[in-house]
């Protein structure tokens, strides 16, 4: 734990691009369905990479993915994603490319059936985000019972790349969970902001 700018956080301090990020995304509850598609093209590409690679790459998927417009990627096709391969803004991943294709397509599957993706998604917490008060990241959980279903679930209307652990981070980066640690000034922020 440092201090920068007279700040107190649980993460970010070293690095500008992690600490706007830490700052003013993180947490932060998401109910717009375009900033859910985001998250789930960023989070699926992740795997097994770090957040940084990723935050690092998003204008460059932002550019590819047509500002992440769902109706837009859904029409990608195996010559697109050929093409997509070639750009060094993104992970140059096949099944993540295709993965993304697919899961814009049962993302609009699912704005049909709820009206829309953030209706679902947010009703695994009752519309309410999940305040944590964790004082160390070794009592952050990768994985969740929630996360574990919600991924099921997802997996079962036909998405890709949706793990248990990468739908938690989804959840910690929409604001379903704030996993701030209480020690961060973003924990109490974004509790007194959102309850």
């Amino acid at each position: 734990m440092t201090v920068v700018d007279g700040k107190v956080r649980c993460y970010g301090d070293s690095d500008p691009l992690m600490r706007v990020y830490h700052d003013e995304e993180w947490g932060v509850p998401v109910h717009d369905d375009h900033e859910h598609f985001e998250l789930l093209v960023l989070e699926g590409a992740q795997a097994g990479l770090s957040w940084k690679t990723i935050l690092n790459r998003r204008e460059g998927y932002r550019r590819v993915f047509n500002g992440f417009n769902p109706h837009v990627v859904a029409e990608f096709t195996p010559v697109k994603v050929d093409m997509l391969l070639q750009d060094r803004g993104i992970i140059r991943n096949r099944r993540k490319v295709e993965s993304a294709v697919n899961n814009a397509r049962a993302f609009l599957k699912m704005q049909e059936e709820f009206g829309s993706f953030d209706r679902y998604f947010w009703g695994w917490v009752d519309g309410k985000p999940v305040v944590n008060d964790y004082t160390s990241w070794e009592q952050v959980p990768a994985f969740t019972e929630t996360s574990t279903a919600l991924s099921k679930d997802l997996k079962r209307r036909g998405f890709t790349f949706v793990g248990p652990t990468t739908i938690y981070s989804h959840m910690q980066s929409a604001g379903l969970v704030n996993d701030h640690l209480t020690y961060c000034f973003r924990w109490q922020e974004i509790r007194d902001k959102h309850a």
